[in-house]
């Protein structure tokens, strides 16, 4: 493989090299001849010219048919004006297309530029062929060009883009010694991918670094690790960051604002975050939109609707209209309190205003209805979404599921659950979740194993939630032969039982008295990874109470306690009841009385 790779690098390079020192004379002998040419070629590329500009593309199609036109236009228009389209096709992502017309244009006798050779070093590197973009790199130094800051940019991000930050780290030091200076888009984009991967540490490390050079760092690079501070919840970090950025007479913008605000009001710091907003003001610094959304779901999560609805308020005033965030952050915070009159004028309000409610407005709004088993209002402003052509997604028939569940409503949840396969919208795990809990609560096991049965069906099973429920839902039911095939099929599924996956199947064998088993399984979870909690011993400690087995309940209490789990009120109960009754023989009496 190595080897063959290394072939076909040395291959390419030598295509680059051999076709980009081919000179060509066609076109100027063309132009000499016949100077009309040159007018008429103008008149046609100008608005190409115009068209890659302002990126107006309608598709790559549309693009192609004009790098056609213009390779047959005479005399042939200059690699300018080529590199335009090449660009244009680029920016759409179409990094092979771009690669193949480069070695077209060669072919008609035009020599790539610096530029060019950028375009080709980007679409290798966004094509995952990062290798091929080094080469290019050789052979531009091999004519004699010189590297622009793209070129090194464009190389660094692709190492960036495959997470070789320490390659892009080194690429930079390597070009620094051929006297190649990097710039403030070379820093941003090494900031920016240790950012992204969590190593904000390190980024603030490399900025220090760069802070002690000659290398003057921009707003860019600043506003980097602030926003990485802020998703660490390092706020307090990030604000001192803010002072220093601004010591050094680098102000922050729009933003620098927002990360901080969003920081903020994560670490529920709302008085901070609202006197930021007060101070853009007074730096003259105009809050977006996305600003007053920041602050309007936070105090909505939290509960703060007076708070909510005055920075909604204040955005109206500030001539800003809200968007469908804005409103739907507000139908959110209505829900949450179970306002839903309120939620319901959010939703005519918006609608009023000219702010067309989507798909999330809607099912936030159904959502609400149905916590508060209001399943037939529910279902109206389903089908008020669905007439306004406002398509349904998964999580509001997960929602409307889970609705005519909680109302014991399970063959309209059933239903539902059909409806939504055959309207094209294909359910996920959470929606047979939903539906085999609501199934299974409600002792309809039958109907359930179907539901199961359809998700293995879809290979949608991987997930030890649904099994959960199905365990736990037989189990309650007395079919504990199913659960046990259940459950000890898992491995071969690929699936590790959870916590809750022992913890069910304890409970279920300690109802049936199958003491044996369930102090089997017990040990068995440690070894397996898994260990059990408070929940785990109170149910084998109740199991064995139950059976009277109450030496063996003892023994699995004093490790309990040791562990610092609590007995619950149950088992508590089962003690004291013990005790008073002097059931239990002197050892055992003198451990349960001593102090915990």
């Amino acid at each position: 493989m190595g080897t063959r790779l290394r072939s076909s690098h040395t291959c390419f390079r030598s295509y680059c090299y051999s076709t980009l020192t081919a000179a060509t004379t066609t076109s100027i002998a063309s132009a000499k001849k016949n100077p009309n040419h040159n007018q008429s070629q103008n008149q046609f590329l100008k608005p190409v010219r115009d068209q890659c500009k302002s990126r107006s593309f309608r598709n790559v199609d549309d693009a192609l048919d004009l790098f056609d036109k213009m390779l047959h236009t005479r005399p042939l228009p200059s690699i300018a004006d080529f590199n335009h389209v090449l660009g244009g096709i680029a920016r759409m992502k179409h990094y092979p297309v771009v690669i193949s017309l480069i070695k077209r244009i060669e072919s008609f006798g035009i020599s790539p530029d610096v530029y060019t050779l950028n375009i080709l070093i980007n679409c290798f590197c966004h094509w995952n062929r990062l290798g091929f973009g080094f080469s290019v790199l050789a052979t531009i130094l091999k004519l004699g060009y010189h590297p622009d800051s793209v070129t090194l940019n464009t190389l660094v991000k692709g190492l960036c883009l495959q997470g070789n930050i320490a390659g892009a780290v080194k690429l930079v030091e390597d070009m620094e010694k051929k006297g190649y200076q990097p710039d403030a888009f070379t820093c941003g984009t090494i900031l920016n991918a240790l950012c992204k991967i969590g190593k904000a540490d390190m980024a603030l490390g490399l900025l220090r670094k760069l802070e002690e050079g000659d290398f003057e760092l921009n707003l860019a690079a600043y506003n980097t690790i602030i926003d990485s501070l802020c998703k660490d919840r390092l706020v307090t970090e990030a604000l001192n960051f803010l002072t220093e950025m601004m010591s050094e007479g680098i102000q922050p913008d729009l933003f620098t604002y927002n990360s901080l605000i969003q920081g903020l009001c994560n670490c529920g710091r709302w008085r901070e975050a609202t006197t930021l907003l007060n101070k853009m003001a007074q730096r003259k610094i105009v809050p977006g939109v996305w600003t007053f959304n920041i602050l309007v779901d936070a105090f909505c999560k939290e509960g703060m609707l007076i708070e909510a609805k005055k920075v909604f308020e204040k955005m109206i005033q500030r001539g800003i209209e809200p968007d469908v965030v804005s409103y739907s952050s507000l139908i959110d915070g209505y829900c949450l309190q179970n306002k839903l009159k309120d939620a319901i004028e959010a939703l005519n309000m918006m609608v009023e205003r000219g702010c067309p409610p989507n798909v999330v407005s809607y099912s936030t709004l159904i959502n609400g209805f149905c916590k508060n088993k209001r399943i037939d209002e529910a279902m109206n402003l389903f089908n008020e979404m669905s007439n306004k052509g406002v398509t349904p997604n998964v999580v509001t028939y997960n929602t409307l599921i889970g609705g005519f569940c909680r109302v014991e409503r399970h063959k309209a949840a059933l239903e539902l659950f059909h409806k939504m396969q055959a309207c094209g919208q294909l359910p996920d795990p959470q929606t047979y979740a939903v539906l085999l809990d609501g199934l299974c609560k409600n002792g309809l096991v039958v109907e359930a194993i179907k539901v199961f049965l359809d998700m293995e069906d879809k290979t949608l099973g991987n997930y030890i939630v649904t099994y959960n429920i199905l365990i736990d839902g037989l189990c309650n039911v007395q079919n504990l032969k199913v659960a046990r095939e259940l459950f000890y099929s898992l491995p071969a599924k690929g699936l590790q039982p959870n916590v809750r996956t022992y913890n069910i199947m304890l409970k279920g064998l300690c109802k049936e008295g199958l003491l044996e088993e369930a102090s089997e399984i017990f040990e068995k979870m440690d070894g397996s990874g898994c260990s059990p909690d408070d929940c785990t011993y109170n149910t084998i400690i109740q199991g064995l109470l139950q059976h009277n087995e109450t030496s063996k309940a003892v023994k699995y209490l004093e490790i309990m306690v040791d562990k610092g789990f609590s007995a619950n009120a149950t088992v508590a109960s089962k003690f004291f009841d013990l005790l008073s009754s002097n059931q239990v023989d002197k050892n055992i009496q003198e451990f349960l009385q001593k102090p915990k």
